[in-house]
């Protein structure tokens, strides 16, 4: 038995009680149910085979180490990285203190009220919506799919130049000049940004990092990628945030992304996309009626 709160890091132990609140008379047991929603599909699936032991009982009423995991996941992100180890004790205080209060309501004829009766019975048909779409989902979600999606993929990301460039921002063609005129006595491109660029990137030597030429404006894109890796541009560029003068350090092939690098991002595509197919499905046998929020 958890007498207790245990000693937490800080800011967490006012995580949980939030959610407690934000969900009312149903406490913990709704965040728990909830809890599923944000689930992949397959993760409902999955939990049904996953060892899950008693961690806990209360007169006789069993708590398993699922339940801890589900509650966890509705942590604030930043508590939800603090080790099980560390926040286990105070989820198991609360699922322990969230089932009493629960039996005591039952007693009391709470769960018998109508607007409970609906948040458990809207919470259950979630549960049901996700379990359903997960079993139709998880069978036509194949290796085979997953390649077929990324050659897509392949196909719509066709291999661009990248460049990676400095610049100098000036407000006039005049102070373009005169830093052009430096440059070409030999100082350094990187140090003469720090001092005197305008622009946000000047206090990093004028570093723009890599980019495609729809990332930066035409003309400013026009002059990057026709300079020579190690020049710079011997006439200022004007744009509507004032006068350049760029020098291009390199420029590469932008290569597409391998497959293990997006497969979880085609995965969730895919799964989505089936999902939807699922319910659009079903909304074509079903009568469906829709009404403003006056009912009318």
């Amino acid at each position: 038995m958890i007498a207790s709160r245990p000693a937490l890091p800080p800011a967490f132990p006012e995580a949980f009680p939030r959610i407690k609140t934000r969900f009312g008379i149903l406490g913990v047991f709704g965040v728990l149910l909830i809890a599923l929603l944000s689930l992949p599909a397959s993760s409902v699936l999955a939990a049904e085979t996953k060892p899950d032991p008693v961690v806990a009982t209360v007169n006789g009423h069993e708590i398993h180490m699922s339940d801890v995991e589900q509650a966890r996941r509705q942590l604030p992100p930043q508590a939800q990285q603090y080790p099980m180890n560390t926040v286990y004790k105070f989820l198991l205080k609360n699922l322990v203190d969230t089932h009493l209060t629960a039996v005591a309501a039952r007693k009391d004829g709470l769960d018998k009220k109508t607007d409970i009766v609906k948040q458990v019975r809207r919470i259950e048909e979630q549960i049901l919506h996700q379990a359903y779409l997960a079993e139709r989902v998880s069978g036509a979600l194949t290796d085979e799919r997953l390649k077929g999606s990324y050659e897509t993929y392949l196909k719509s990301s066709p291999v661009g130049e990248e460049v990676r460039a400095r610049h100098i921002l000036v407000q006039t063609r005049e102070q373009a000049m005169e830093v052009i005129g430096r440059l070409q006595k030999g100082e350094d491109f990187a140090a003469l940004a720090k001092s005197v660029s305008t622009g946000p990137s000047g206090k990093r030597g004028g570093d723009l990092g890599y980019f495609t030429a729809e990332r930066m404006v035409p003309p400013f894109s026009k002059a990057a990628f026709a300079t020579r890796p190690g020049s710079f541009t011997e006439k200022p560029v004007k744009t509507q945030f004032g006068w350049h003068v760029i020098k291009v350090e390199d420029k590469r092939t932008q290569k597409p992304k391998s497959f293990d690098e997006v497969k979880n991002k085609l995965r969730n595509q895919i799964s989505k996309d089936l999902a939807d197919a699922v319910v659009a499905e079903l909304r074509k046998t079903a009568d469906v009626q829709t009404f403003g929020p006056d009912g009318k």
